[in-house]
């Protein structure tokens, strides 16, 4: 499975602490992330991830152009509710077309801990299944 790292500046750190603690999983996995994340967590971790641009560069329009294509199966976006950003339309077009592509997405840590048992559980299979039908 491919899955998508994003994280706001206030929540980077907590992105790299959970990575760090489901590295075992996270690395059988394909990784893409927005720039700043990707270079952050691999740094911490030793993760192989697929970097593009900053987030308020167009790193997650980049993401939403792979969904958009099937190509992202997972979506964990830890995002910062009480401090919103310029580019945070982007991240709304970004959950929506989560929704139209049925692509399983967490914006906070509890959420993310969920499917991240789910997947290392095989729940999250049928995304496969789907895509090679």
């Amino acid at each position: 499975m491919t899955i998508a790292l994003i994280a706001h500046d206030s929540k980077k750190e907590l992105m790299v602490q959970f990575c760090i603690a489901y590295c075992g999983i996270l690395s059988h996995h394909t990784l893409v992330a927005t720039g700043t994340t990707g270079r952050t967590v691999s740094d911490a971790t030793g993760l192989e991830i697929n970097k593009f641009l900053a987030g308020s560069q167009g790193g997650s329009q980049q993401i939403a152009s792979r969904i958009g294509c099937d190509e992202i199966d997972l979506l964990l976006l830890f995002r910062d509710p009480l401090n919103p950003k310029p580019h945070e339309p982007d991240e709304a077009s970004l959950l929506r077309l989560c929704d139209v592509h049925n692509i399983p997405v967490a914006t906070n840590i509890a959420t993310a801990e969920v499917l991240i048992h789910g997947l290392e559980r095989g729940d999250l299979e049928w995304r496969e299944i789907v895509k090679n039908s």
